[in-house]
């Protein structure tokens, strides 16, 4: 327990630190599914080599039943049917070899990566098997994600209740700079100012005044 404990403590430092993403919807899983792992683990390149032969096999039977049937028809109603399956037949002695040529490539690519993470065959085995590679990272792969979820939960959790903390900070400091009004909703500065401005007025009228009364005089 507390080696795994450790393990989710890397875990979640490398999820929130390093994934941009991390604690957010769009956060993609960064490994393979545990699913296709799984899949890939059942999959054998002996059953892909024989899928292959027959399919060779067909092919051939398939070009010598179209040969007899050349020879049989008639000139005239050879054709289209002879440069149609001609032409198929040619297509899909091309498509074989790829395949064949494919299936070499990643076979031998498997075995290379196996070898990379010092993978061995098990014992009476000639290599190592896509069961014996696939199993240790469909296991690794479901651990992960399962810490991944959990992980990714707690960080949305946090972020929110940052968030909510850095909301209240803001209307704690905008409620604090918010000034009185009156009833009226004029702010107390706006009062002020209109104050000012009718003593203004009053001392400007009263001054008027005086001088009005002082000419009369």
């Amino acid at each position: 327990c507390s080696f795994y404990r450790i393990i989710a403590e890397v875990f979640y430092h490398i999820l929130s630190h390093i994934i941009c993403d991390a604690g957010k919807e769009q956060c993609i899983f960064p490994l393979s599914e545990p699913q296709d792992l799984f899949q890939a683990s059942q999959m054998k390149f002996d059953d892909f080599q024989k899928d292959l032969r027959k399919l060779k096999k067909d092919l051939r039977a398939c070009e010598t039943q179209a040969g007899k049937v050349y020879q049989v028809s008639l000139e005239e109603h050879i054709q289209p049917f002879k440069d149609s399956m001609e032409q198929f037949i040619n297509q899909a002695k091309i498509d074989q070899e790829n395949e064949e040529k494919s299936l070499t490539e990643a076979h031998k690519s498997f075995l290379e990566t196996a070898a990379y993470f010092c993978v061995k065959p098990k014992m009476g085995e000639k290599e190592v098997s896509p069961h014996a590679f696939f199993s240790i990272w469909h296991e690794f792969s479901s651990d992960f994600k399962d810490l991944w979820k959990k992980e990714n939960k707690l960080i949305l959790q946090e972020k929110v209740k940052e968030a909510e903390e850095v909301c209240r900070q803001k209307k704690g400091k905008s409620l604090y700079n918010i000034k009185p009004r009156h009833d009226s909703g004029i702010v107390r500065t706006d009062c002020i100012i209109i104050i000012i401005i009718l003593l203004l007025l009053t001392f400007s009228f009263s001054l008027f005044f005086l001088h009005f009364v002082c000419t009369l005089s």
